[in-house]
């Protein structure tokens, strides 16, 4: 026997309406390829998908299961968690937990700035060149103005 649904539950989205949680997954896992420079192609090629469904996933047509974002994630060279960084449900009840504080995560240009930073950080491979870089990053930031 089919379940029937409450009629005028609260806060029920249309079925077909994507949940906002897979459409900020959608957008993260977009914005992690395009910062590689992957094609959506290459991306579904080394996921063993087509480009068609790289793409509803981006745009949250079809919700990513739990397995296959693990993989994107092991093929974008991110861990599962970074899918869901910033993600704050507007209205959600967070339980017993302290509201986020506002800052740096809010800002997602900075977010985006710290994380091209940093990929270029790891990439230099030489002890010394990163000590100095780091240096480098110290003595500029000291020389910023506050505003």
């Amino acid at each position: 026997m089919p379940r029937s649904r409450r009629p005028g539950g609260r806060g029920r989205r249309k079925a077909d309406a994507p949940h906002p949680v897979d459409i900020y997954v959608g957008a993260r896992v977009k914005e992690r390829r395009t910062e590689l420079g992957i094609s959506q192609e290459k991306l579904a090629e080394a996921l063993g998908l087509t480009f068609q469904q790289v793409q509803k996933y981006e745009r949250a047509a079809n919700r990513i299961s739990a397995s296959r974002l693990y993989r994107m994630g092991m093929t974008l060279g991110v861990d599962v968690p970074f899918f869901f960084e910033g993600y704050h449900e507007a209205g959600a009840g967070s339980g017993f937990a302290e509201p986020p504080a506002a800052g740096f995560e809010s800002d997602p240009l900075q977010r985006r700035e710290a994380i091209g930073l940093l990929d270029a950080f790891r990439a230099i491979g030489d002890r010394v060149e990163r000590a100095k870089m780091l240096e480098l990053g110290r003595l500029l930031s000291s020389l910023a103005k506050p505003k």
